[in-house]
């Protein structure tokens, strides 16, 4: 049986990041390419995430690569911003268990259409080797969580922003369309210079002007791009209307699918940006689910492993026959549903961190999940009823402040991002 994974499979196990257990299987006579803070990265680690990503660009159909000397860069760049989250992670004790990483490679699986073994079979046949792929998951699974932390805290949305933005006409078509974008980015810093915006401005035009003249966005994203993206050719996935700036919208829109905008200014630069695909966005029935659940949070008493343990001996006392509702009020540390044995009444999975909803939806009714790890500690869950429901004032309201979230964070990420690079000890070795 032969398949293909699809590009966001690949790319999530695509590269290898900094870890010990790699570095010990590096070839011999390696050289260092990078010191970053207490890690360094290797020149082999940058030759293997360059191959991997030619191989991804190649099943993509992009046209001519960038030389080597470009990908070497962008990639170096892409590594050193990993080593940093990574390095963070390991400071603040996130740690991605084995039920956590075996689960979500069979979630990988599942989005593909095919079983874990076809999965594994297909990633070694494309090159990959599924226990290198299995660590870059858990590694990715580490820096989402970082972000999660770390940007997540500097994002508010008030409630007179949800008010105004269901007032706007954004609002009002906030369900009308599903846009998949790829994006070249030249940012911008907020104290740049009059001279290097110009500069910047004037090389987003001359990237529109070959983009017009037929070169490949894909290539052309790889080798000029500054945004986080770069790599994977620029490209955003599927992002609702209301997470873009409306001129986004208005452009893409003008543009049609298939087509590439002008550059568009921003705080943070210039974009250029290509509509791959475009989907309607009118059915207004959600799921809801009836769920409760106990948290466990790691402290200064209480270490990661420690809380593991104790939502593990809690996930067995429930198995062997006691109440749930009544361990949730003796252990649980939520304290908004404590009280109510762990009930948090009818929620959508948009209301919820992804950890949450994904094993939330996952979950047959009336069974008990296993432990997992979310930004706030760990839990377990029950679904006690699910619904599908009309959507209400209520529902919108929240969805809007999920949204209007999502675009505070898609923003902040990317000034985060220049911070801890700028704050980071980086001696890049020639």
């Amino acid at each position: 049986m032969h398949f293909k994974l699809h590009p966001k499979l690949i790319g999530l196990c695509a590269g290898l990041l900094l870890s010990t257990g790699i570095q010990a299987q590096m070839v011999e006579l390696d050289r260092v390419a990078a010191i970053v803070d207490n890690d360094v990265i290797m020149a082999s680690q940058v030759e293997q995430r360059m191959n991997t990503i030619r191989a991804q660009l190649a099943e993509r159909g992009a046209g001519e690569l960038p030389s080597d000397e470009v990908m070497r860069n962008q990639v170096l760049d892409r590594l050193v911003l990993e080593s940093i989250q990574l390095q963070m992670g390991e400071r603040a004790g996130i740690q991605i268990d084995e039920g956590t990483l075996n689960q979500t490679m069979a979630q990988l699986a599942e989005r593909n259409g095919v079983t874990l073994e076809q999965f594994r079979a297909a990633l070694e046949r494309d090159g990959i080797d599924y226990g290198l792929a299995r660590e870059q998951v858990r590694r990715e699974l580490i820096i989402n969580r970082v972000r999660q932390r770390r940007v997540a805290e500097r994002i508010q949305v008030s409630d007179q922003e949800v008010r105004n933005f269901l007032n706007s006409e954004m609002g009002r078509y906030q369900t009308a369309a599903d846009y998949r974008l790829a994006m070249i980015v030249l940012p911008v810093s907020e104290n740049a210079t009059s001279e290097e915006a110009r500069r910047q401005s004037e090389a987003a035009d001359e990237i529109y002007r070959e983009l017009q003249a037929g070169a490949d966005f894909t290539s052309l994203a790889v080798s000029r791009s500054g945004g986080e993206h770069a790599l994977e050719g620029g490209e955003l996935g599927w992002r609702k209307a209301v997470q873009l700036p409306p001129a986004f919208v208005n452009a893409v829109d003008e543009v049609g699918v298939g087509g590439i905008t002008p550059p568009l200014r921003s705080p943070a630069g210039y974009h250029i940006l290509k509509l791959l695909d475009k989907r309607g966005g009118d059915n207004l029935m959600v799921n809801e689910y009836r769920v409760r659940h106990i948290l466990i949070k790691p402290s200064e008493i209480r270490s990661e492993a420690e809380a593991a343990q104790l939502i593990q001996r809690l996930y067995e006392r429930i198995g062997n026959g006691e109440s749930f509702e009544n361990l949730a009020r003796a252990f649980s540390e939520d304290p908004g549903s404590a009280l109510n044995g762990g009930s948090l009444d009818w929620v959508m999975p948009d209301a919820m961190v992804p950890e949450f909803r994904e094993m939330m939806v996952a979950t047959p009714q009336g069974q008990v999940s296993a432990p997992f790890q979310s930004q706030f500690g760990w839990h377990i869950l029950q679904v006690m009823d699910q619904r599908e429901v009309d959507m209400t004032d209520e529902m919108r309201e929240q969805q809007a402040r999920n949204l209007l979230q999502n675009r505070k964070f898609d923003e902040e990420l990317q000034t985060w991002l220049q911070e801890i690079r700028d704050e980071a000890y980086v001696e890049i070795k020639s």
